[in-house]
Order: C-alpha cells, then sequence, then structure tokens
C-alpha cells in the first residue's frame, strides 16, 4: 500500500495525478474463510481492521449489500463523546474517542477528526441536577468532563440564547476533548487499511441466507454464491433481525429511522457541538459551513431512509428558540438511516445461541462515536471466542439476567 503523505501529493500533482493506486480492491470471493462480517460500515471495517492487527487474523471477508460506508455510517451527524453516567457505557466510548485521536496516523488516512469540544445544555432543574452527577460518575471512571454556567456557555457560543420563555439554559455538561469527525473518510479509511491487510472487501454482495449444522455455523449463502467460514460477525445495525432470523435466533432490538439535515452554508458561527436533549435536538457546523441538525428517532418501526418532513419540523422548531439565527436558513438536503434500538439504549456485543456466530449491534443513535471501540471490542470477542473486559457487559445474556445498562435513564438520550 502506497503511504499518503505531503511528498506524494506534490508528486502527484506534478504528473497530473495520475499515479494515484485504488485505495481498496474488488476482489472475487473466495470459497471458504475464517472469519466472515457481514456489514462494511464502520463497526464492521473496524472489526475486520482490529481482527488483523490485534490478533493476527487476515483471512477474512467483509461482505457488505450495497457499497462500503453506504449504511448507517454514511448518514449520521459525527458526533463524538464519552460522557455517560453508566460505568460500561463511559469504558467503551472513552476508548472509541482515545482511539479517534490518533485514527488519522493509525490508518495513515486523514479522518478529520475535530475534537472541538461537546455541550450538553441543561434546560431544566431535574437535566442539570442529573449531568453534576454525570460529572461525578465521569470523574470517578477518568473521563474529563466539567459543568458549566451559563455565562461560560455565552462566552464560548456567542449565537445562542441563554434566556428562552421555556426552557432557559441553566448550565452544560462540557467535554472538550468530544468533537467530530469526517464519517465517511473513517470508512474509507479502515476500508484501505483493512486491503492492505490482506481482507477482503466484497461490495454489492448480499447475505441471502445463514448455514448452520449441528447448532454451528458453517457458512453463508451470498447472491455470488456460498461462502465457508468458521466464525461469522454480523455487523449490520438495523437488519441485525433479519439476519439474525436466517440463522434461527432472535434478538431484542427494533428498527426505527432516524433523521438528520443541513443547511445552506454560512460563515463560521460555531465551533462547538451542542446538545439540547430537553427540547431533543443537536446541531454542530462542518467544515463547508453547513449547520448539521438531527433530533430523536421516529415515532414507529420502520425501513425508510427518506426521511419526513414533521419529524424535522419538530426538531428545528426545538433549536430555533435556543439558536434564533437558524430560523432565517434554507434547509439544504435532509435524509434518514436505520438504527437498531434494545430496550436500555445500550448495544448488544459477543455471542450468539448458534456456535460461531457473532453480534454487534444495538447502538441506536451512538453507534458513530463507538466505532473505533466498538471494533477494538467485538474483534477481541471474536478472536478469543469469549467477550473481552469492553464487551462482556453488553452480552445477550443481559436481558434475560436483568443486567441492564439503562442508558436512556441515565443520559436522558442516546445520542
Amino acid at each position: 500500500m502506497r503511504r499518503y503523505s505531503a511528498f506524494a501529493i506534490a508528486r502527484e500533482a506534478m504528473r497530473y495525478h495520475t499515479g494515484w493506486e485504488r485505495a481498496w480492491p474488488s476482489p472475487t470471493p473466495k470459497a471458504a474463510y475464517d472469519v466472515v462480517i457481514v456489514g462494511a460500515g464502520g463497526h464492521g471495517l473496524a472489526t475486520a481492521y482490529y481482527l488483523a492487527k490485534n490478533h493476527g487474523m487476515t483471512n477474512i471477508a467483509v461482505i457488505e449489500k450495497g457499497w462500503l460506508g453506504g449504511g448507517n455510517t454514511g448518514r449520521n451527524t459525527t458526533i463524538i463523546r464519552s460522557n455517560y453516567l453508566q460505568d460500561e457505557s463511559a469504558a467503551i466510548y472513552e476508548k472509541a474517542r482515545s482511539l479517534y485521536e490518533d485514527l488519522s496516523q493509525d490508518l495513515n488516512y486523514n479522518i478529520m477528526f475535530s475534537p472541538r469540544g461537546v455541550m450538553m445544555l441543561a434546560q431544566t432543574e431535574h437535566e442539570k441536577r442529573g449531568y453534576l452527577r454525570t460529572v461525578h460518575a465521569n470523574r470517578a471512571q477518568g473521563v474529563a468532563t466539567e459543568f458549566i454556567g451559563p455565562a461560560e456557555i455565552k462566552r464560548r457560543l456567542p449565537i445562542i440564547n441563554i434566556d428562552g420563555p421555556r426552557y432557559p439554559v441553566l448550565g452544560a455538561l462540557w467535554q472538550a476533548r468530544g468533537g467530530t469527525a469526517r464519517h465517511d473518510a473513517v470508512a474509507w479509511g479502515y476500508a484501505r487499511k483493512c486491503a492492505a491487510m490482506g481482507v477482503d472487501i466484497i461490495q454489492q454482495t448480499e447475505v441471502t441466507g445463514v448455514d448452520v449444522q449441528a447448532g454451528k455455523v458453517t457458512g453463508v449463502q451470498t447472491t455470488k454464491g456460498a461462502i465457508a467460514c468458521k466464525k461469522l460477525a454480523l455487523v449490520v445495525a438495523g437488519h441485525s433481525s433479519v439476519l439474525a432470523e436466517m440463522a434461527g435466533f432472535r434478538l431484542p432490538i427494533e428498527s426505527l429511522a432516524l433523521q438528520a439535515l443541513v443547511s445552506e452554508p454560512i460563515k463560521p458561527c460555531m465551533d462547538v457541538v451542542v446538545m439540547a436533549n430537553t427540547v431533543h435536538g443537536y446541531m454542530s457546523q462542518s467544515d463547508k459551513g453547513e449547520m448539521v441538525i438531527g433530533g430523536g428517532t421516529d415515532g414507529f418501526n420502520n425501513y425508510t431512509q427518506r426521511g419526513s418532513f414533521h419529524h424535522i419540523e419538530e426538531t428545528v422548531r426545538a433549536l430555533v428558540e435556543t439558536f434564533p439565527m437558524i430560523s432565517r436558513l434554507k434547509m439544504l438536503r435532509q435524509w434518514g438511516g436505520i438504527v437498531d434500538m434494545t430496550g436500555d439504549r445500550s448495544p448488544i456485543i459477543g455471542k450468539t445461541p448458534v456456535e460461531g456466530i457473532f453480534v454487534n449491534c444495538g447502538w441506536g443513535t451512538g453507534g458513530f462515536k463507538s466505532i473505533p471501540g466498538s471494533g477494538w471490542a467485538m474483534a477481541a470477542t471474536v478472536a478469543k471466542g469469549e467477550p473481552d473486559a469492553l464487551a462482556a457487559p453488553f452480552s445477550l445474556d443481559r436481558f434475560k439476567e436483568g443486567r441492564f445498562i439503562d442508558e436512556s435513564v441515565a443520559a436522558g438520550v442516546a445520542h
């Protein structure tokens, strides 16, 4: 694999960029692999990368029904944070955040990580008390956060209206090392590095069946033929229940659309990420000047990726009160992604009732921020056959044992 550098860019500029090689090939599937990973989004590619890097496993196929990074990885709002209340959640998200900091150097691919800070507004007394509790929990977990007052919020974010008529801003949970990254660059960087290490990335190939004999996985059926494997990892977000049904078991998840939009580009006006959970909206400004806006999931199960105007109206109406200036902006585009939600709003990572099949799903609206940590934990689980310390609390068994990691209550929002 050719190394990207300033010298390489200068050299290619001199010869009209004719010497760049393909970032990753399009191989023909082999008859058998040690591991087949279904889903070439951020989580699936990160799993493949850390299997190769940390565990020396390279006879791997990553199978994708569509195109690489075309699912939720390319349809999110790029927020990265780790200020969760529950210890298990904070551990895996902080692992992900710390890996994000050096990921561009690790992959030799600029993922445009921007630790601009994440500000979670407290707009009720109850929310303020909750965030103060989170600060104490984060301190015990080794996650650097603090609670800041309205004056400091206004100093950091001049466009905010802290004296809203319904929900005045009482303070905020501030994580200085949170931020954003370029979502498709994360997928492309992992894919390029995986391909260089010998992993086959097979796009436009749908899994149509899972082969199981005597309670153990033996392979998958695809639109390009049968592929045998010793281990199978299902990393397909909102379609996890579909693949699980093919293998003969059920997952406690439901699939919903999560919508987002961007405005027309404007001059820089905010350099932090803001989340307003009481009114349920969040916003940041992209490198191109667009205001990136999102809110909660649809109120009903569905697989649509079109988005809907009523939900966008609810989200924007809530944010306009806190940021009056955005009322004059035009919407540039909107979209939807399919997220997979568990009852406790925490993920599932680990073994399944079928020997050799592992699942990574249930990230809900917090999938992008967790990609490196998720891949790290999933790779260790697949390689060893047992979950590592990061993954162990998120096993499928917790739902029948009552060991919930309830982030819906702890965080007030799952983003």
